[in-house]
């Protein structure tokens, strides 16, 4: 007799995992043109104004000397990645007749590129010049408005067709994009393990401890890297920033997703006193807010002990630990419960925490992330000294092979 085998919807999955092509060194640039150029004849360079005054020049110099081109235009996406940006960017686009979008930039920028060619079914090449975000490599565009409170995130078909990082670029960048490219990075860990830890889907477990991998990279290797510009271990810390967090969601997918660090990132945008900081900074106190939360509402000492481990770490590298840190020690009372209840809402994934949260809650965690917690801060300094797959204990249950 003939066996029929249902397969659960869950199993059906589709994931872009990764560019097709990635393209990385010191002036690696310069030798890009003929990859580009292969992907279409009418390139539109997006950017922001000052990524553009960086390398428009170049890139046109780049590609109107290779023999198919056409020619080439540019577009700025300012003042934000927003509804009425994306309408000039389709003008500009129409105006060009351009068959390949070329994005330039920060996080941004490389979201309006994506999106762009996302929407006009065309190819897209993204160029990062920092290592803020690892929007260079996923197929994700996030949407705000444009005074650049957060709205919505759309998910994309497909990941670029071509990543380009080039060092040299990425050095003009100040320092500080790197810092909080590092504390964007660490968020893949605390909260895929939070959110998938538990899950037996052997491709979900792969993307779990490869944010586990990428956490230790980075608290190993950030303080060298930093003090090095340009060196080895700096470009290892820019490829975990730029590259490693994005394969974590290529590989896991809707299955391994955010909790509450980026749905604080997301609240805290709409006050107009956090535009000042940059999104991986305040991603980067969105976990030690999460892990407040886990301490308080669940018990979880773990949690307490990696926090405990994160705060000198972030003092090191200079990563925000509080509210004033991010230029926002004169808010009201009002403004937080405001962002908390936004980061709160229904449909927020701060709602994939294993306990439920109101906004009261969030704020009581928000303003404790520096308590002093009941971890022994000696043996959390060994710890981080020790060598890369030992060196942090995971704050998650199921995940204590570290």
């Amino acid at each position: 007799m003939q066996q029929t085998t249902t397969l659960a919807t869950d199993t059906c999955l589709t994931l872009a995992i990764s560019p097709a092509r990635v393209m990385k060194g010191f002036g690696i640039l310069s030798s890009a043109g003929d990859s580009i150029v292969q992907l279409g004849r009418r390139p539109l360079i997006v950017g922001g104004d000052r990524s553009l005054a960086l390398v428009r020049s170049q890139l046109e110099s780049l590609l109107t000397c290779q023999p198919t081109t056409k020619t080439v235009a540019a577009a700025s996406y300012h003042p934000d990645c927003s509804e009425s940006t994306l309408e000039s960017l389709h003008n500009a686009a129409s105006q060009h007749q351009a068959d390949l979008i070329v994005g330039v930039g920060g996080g941004k920028a490389l979201d309006a590129a994506k999106l762009l060619a996302h929407q006009r079914q065309l190819p897209v090449v993204t160029i990062p010049t920092s290592a803020a975000t690892c929007a260079a490599w996923t197929a994700l565009s996030n949407i705000y408005t444009p005074n650049g409170a957060f709205l919505y995130d759309i998910p994309l078909q497909r990941c670029p067709e071509l990543l380009v990082l080039d060092y040299n670029l990425v050095q003009t960048a100040p320092q500080r994009t790197l810092i909080a490219g590092i504390g964007d990075a660490l968020a893949k860990w605390y909260e895929a393990s939070l959110s998938s830890g538990d899950s037996q889907q052997s491709v979900t477990i792969a993307a779990v401890q490869q944010a586990r991998i990428l956490r230790d990279i980075l608290l190993q290797k950030s303080p060298a890297a930093l003090q090095n510009p340009g060196s080895e271990v700096w470009q290892e810390v820019v490829d975990a920033t730029v590259l490693l967090p994005g394969l974590v969601g290529g590989l896991g997918g809707a299955q391994c997703r955010t909790v509450a660090a980026h749905p604080i990132h997301n609240g805290l945008t709409h006050l107009q006193g956090s535009h000042s900081s940059l999104h991986g900074e305040k991603v980067a106190y969105g976990i030690l807010v999460q892990l407040r939360l886990e301490e308080t509402l669940q018990g979880n000492q773990l949690a307490a002990a990696a926090r405990a481990q994160l705060l000198p770490f972030y003092q090191e590298i200079g990563l925000p630990q509080t509210l004033e840190d991010l230029g926002l020690g004169n808010i009201t009372l009002a403004e937080l419960r405001r962002s908390a209840d936004i980061a709160c809402q229904p449909d927020s994934d701060i709602h994939n925490l294993p306990f439920p949260i109101s906004g009261d809650q969030l704020v009581g965690a928000m303003v404790s992330t520096t308590v002093p917690t009941t971890a022994d801060a000696q043996s959390s300094a060994m710890v981080q000294k020790a060598p890369v797959v030992r060196n942090i204990a995971s704050h998650h249950p199921t995940n204590r092979s570290s």
